[in-house]
């Protein structure tokens, strides 16, 4: 059974929540504090994380940041219904998605098992090879991408998005599509998540000889990988 972490203040929430996970097939744990939440998210033994913003004395984003300066687990974040800032630097800092409170937990339930989908190397990419397109390698089985022979440090929905982009390379990949291959589920409307993720993916990708990215924005229809 995949195990869960949770890290919110809100003990009854988490008991709530950690009653329903179960009832899933989760095995599940909390924490209440940050700093703890941080320990238990690098201890290698959590296939996903969900953390919560509104962190007593460590904040969530804080929390985030911490985690991904040492291991690459999926987390999820919940953040404030409507606010923006939160969930744009949380995806920034590596975050694979968020879910604004409140939240059923039939929608909690499904945006983890999305992650867990789109994380498994068995699920992922084409199953079985390596995908090439110009210098990006990737061994979807063992979810690695170098560049160049550089390794990549990717998160688990950047590589899910990287794979789909470079195996369509020279053709335009809509959001709809990146947001259910890369993130598992449909494109909400006025979500920025995939926006996000593509502005990191550039950041760490190069660039063609003449200085443009390799990840294209073609306006109003979505995102290409320049084939070679």
């Amino acid at each position: 059974m995949p195990r869960v972490l949770l890290i919110d203040d809100d003990a009854e929430l988490t008991d709530l929540l950690q009653e329903y996970l179960e009832q899933e097939g989760f095995e599940t744990s909390a924490v209440h504090d940050g700093e703890s939440g941080v320990d238990e998210a690098v201890s290698g033994r959590h296939a996903i994380v969900v953390l919560d913003v509104m962190l007593p004395r460590l904040n969530g984003v804080e929390v985030l940041r911490r985690i991904r300066a040492r291991s690459r687990v999926p987390v999820l974040m919940l953040t404030a219904r409507g606010d923006d800032v939160d969930r744009i630097v949380g995806l920034e800092l590596g975050a694979d998605d968020y879910v604004p409170k409140p939240c059923t937990p039939r929608e909690l339930v499904a945006r983890l098992r999305a992650i867990l989908r789109r994380s498994d190397a068995s699920a992922a990419g084409s199953g079985a090879g390596q995908i090439l397109a110009g210098p990006l390698v990737m061994w979807p089985e063992q979810r690695r991408a170098e560049w160049g022979g550089r390794a990549l440090d990717l998160t688990s929905t950047e590589f899910n998005l990287l794979a789909v982009l470079a195996q369509n390379a020279g053709r335009i990949v809509n959001k709809g599509e990146l947001s259910e291959s890369g993130l598992g589920r449909p494109l909400a409307r006025f979500d920025r998540s995939i926006d996000v993720h593509v502005s990191s993916l550039r950041q760490k990708v190069g660039k063609v000889p003449d200085g443009r990215s390799y990840i294209q924005t073609v306006r109003g229809q979505g995102y290409l990988f320049v084939k070679e």
